[in-house]
């Protein structure tokens, strides 16, 4: 590394799966003595302004940040402070690196986030262990976070995901007055599949249900998730009810390609009935009022004959 390669902007020094870490330091001097650190078993990026940082951690979630104390412009409080108040960033670990001995700058430290020190000049021997140490604490975390949002049968989001996701989405096609659809998908007799095949293969079908629809979820911000038992939802913001037609349909395919065998089914095999509404949401209608739109669209799919996706007769004015 030399300084030909420039620290203006933050940059990849090596592209793996290996924990991500991002270096905060306006002396490239010190960005280079925790490269030579990191660089054989973790990909190192680097920032030499607290722009450029808080930049990089909202596109590319480094796994840690090391950062500097004192710099110009952005200090690294500055810096630590406007992570931890952004919900896209609040979870990445920082560790201060700082060369002086400051009681009430320790204590700032900690009030605005850190979760450690490092003091210059650098051990290499503690410095690693000391990023390994918050590594494992925050994969940790990871993963419990994860169990709480993921549902545990299907691995697609769960009902508390989907709660969380449907108020953001919806709050947002509000603010910028986009459609939102909303889809509900059951799949077709399904306690009959059970009684035949056991909740054993019941279990089978509900996961290979459910990765169909997520496999169909190619769009950014489109999503899906899991409500409970056999029925899942599907969000599709700033979409009209003609396109979600369109990729309800993708959705239905995409099931019976599965061609799952059910006795009692539709043709023979696995089928999902859909009821789907869109609109833009009015300032005095709510989340729920989609969801519960979907539904009554889900009822008439069922009562048509199932096997089908049915869109919900219902205008702006209806959605109230």
């Amino acid at each position: 590394m030399n300084d030909s390669l420039g620290f203006n902007q933050p940059q990849p020094v090596v592209a793996n799966s290996r924990p991500k870490l991002l270096i905060v330091d306006d002396q490239p001097v010190n960005i280079r003595a925790l490269h030579q650190i990191f660089a054989g078993d973790h990909d190192v990026f680097m920032a030499t302004n607290g722009a450029d940082a808080i930049a990089f951690c909202e596109t590319s979630q480094p796994d840690l940040v090391l950062l500097d104390v004192v710099m110009p412009e952005l200090s690294g409080l500055d810096v630590c402070r406007a992570l931890k108040a952004s919900p896209a960033t609040a979870d990445i670990p920082v560790i201060f690196v700082t060369s002086l001995n400051d009681p009430e700058e320790e204590g700032a430290c900690w009030d605005v986030g850190g979760v450690d020190f490092i003091t210059k000049p650098i051990n290499a021997k503690t410095t690693r262990n000391r990023v390994r140490a918050h590594l494992t604490l925050k994969y940790q975390a990871d993963m419990l976070r994860q169990l709480a949002w993921i549902d545990g049968l299907t691995g697609i989001p769960n009902k508390r995901q989907i709660d969380a996701r449907s108020e953001q989405e919806f709050r947002r096609c509000k603010r910028e007055e986009l459609p939102l659809a909303v889809a509900v998908v059951d799949i077709d007799y399904f306690k009959a599949f059970n009684d035949t095949y056991g909740h054993l293969a019941g279990d089978d079908c509900l996961r290979s249900v459910a990765q169909a629809i997520q496999a169909s979820m190619q769009r950014p911000g489109d999503f899906a998730g899991r409500m409970g038992g056999e029925e899942f939802i599907c969000l599709f913001p700033d979409t009209t009810l003609q396109d979600a037609m369109e990729l309800l349909q993708r959705i239905d395919a995409a099931i019976r390609a599965l061609h799952l065998p059910h006795l009692s089914g539709i043709d023979g095999q696995v089928t999902v009935s859909i009821g789907v509404v869109s609109a833009v949401p009015r300032s005095d209608v709510v989340m729920a009022t989609f969801v519960e739109q979907a539904d009554k669209a889900l009822y008439q799919a069922k009562q048509q004959g199932r096997a089908r996706v049915h869109a919900a007769e219902v205008d702006i004015a209806g959605m109230v």
